[in-house]
């Protein structure tokens, strides 16, 4: 299926590892020019050539920049005045407990996995109307839905962006621009990868057990009852950026291996 995204410029934060350079690489793929994003320019211009290699695309370039610090926002946007295609993807998290969040982790959640978003949209959704083309999208989390109680502050951003999202939806009417969120699962991220390699290495346990032990008794709503791989959430980001999902506007797609125990 050709997604109609050839040479659309496409930049997505984040995305040195893990989901947003699975959705860099879906992008590749169909002939986007993508720009790569991360805190430094060696694991930056790491990913870029991981993706020549791996795509065939040489319109890959990246733009190291650290989305808590707004002068560094400022910096990328100069750089790239104008794109077709944004998915906010940087984020951080840390399991915490909430008496142990200080106001300093409250601000600095909101700042990097929100106004990341909220500045970018800013900067390029009105371009976008004025072309009428353009694709904001959204990766915020199940958590969002089904808040932790372990990370408090995290799922608190990730229901913001779902705001965020869909009042900039409302703002296209008419026009061949589409905003929308999608709420990954657990997923198997370069993070979470070596998290569970660390865990089963203090427990002398092996990565597999740790896994079935975190389904069983973390997350037993899960119908895949395993962890996402990337690739898996960014076929899905794939099509909502493509010229034939105009029809998904303002929606909350979920690719959560059912996490959320909801039809809806």
């Amino acid at each position: 299926m050709d997604l109609n995204i050839k040479n659309k410029i496409a930049l997505i934060t984040g995305s040195t590892a893990g989901i947003g350079l699975a959705i860099a690489k879906a992008l590749a793929n169909e002939g986007a020019t993508v720009v790569i994003n991360g805190r430094t320019g060696e694991r930056v211009n790491s990913a870029v050539e991981q993706l020549k290699k791996a795509t065939g695309n040489t319109n890959i370039k990246g733009i190291a920049a650290d989305f808590a610090d707004k002068k560094q926002i400022d910096h990328l946007i100069a750089q790239l005045p104008e794109i077709d295609i944004l998915v906010n993807n940087v984020g951080i998290f840390e399991p915490k407990q909430f008496k142990d969040i200080t106001d300093e982790d409250w601000f600095k959640f909101y700042e990097v996995n929100v106004m990341s978003g909220v500045r970018l949209s800013r900067a390029y959704f009105d371009k976008m109307l004025q072309k009428n083309w353009g694709r904001i999208i959204f990766i915020s989390s199940e958590s969002a839905l089904q808040i932790p109680e372990e990370m408090i502050h995290y799922g608190m951003t990730k229901t913001a962006q779902i705001a965020v999202s869909r009042g900039l939806a409302e703002l296209t009417k008419g026009a061949n621009v589409t905003v929308n969120t999608v709420l990954p699962g657990p997923t198997l991220s370069e993070g979470v990868g070596g998290f569970l390699k660390d865990l089963a290495k203090a427990g002398n346990k092996t990565v597999e057990e740790i896994e079935k032990d975190f389904f069983k008794n973390n997350r037993p709503t899960s119908i895949l009852q395993r962890f996402i791989a990337p690739d898996e959430i960014a076929g899905l980001v794939a099509y909502i950026a493509s010229d034939l999902s105009i029809a998904t506007n303002g929606a909350l797609l979920r690719a959560d291996g059912g996490v959320v125990k909801s039809a809806f």
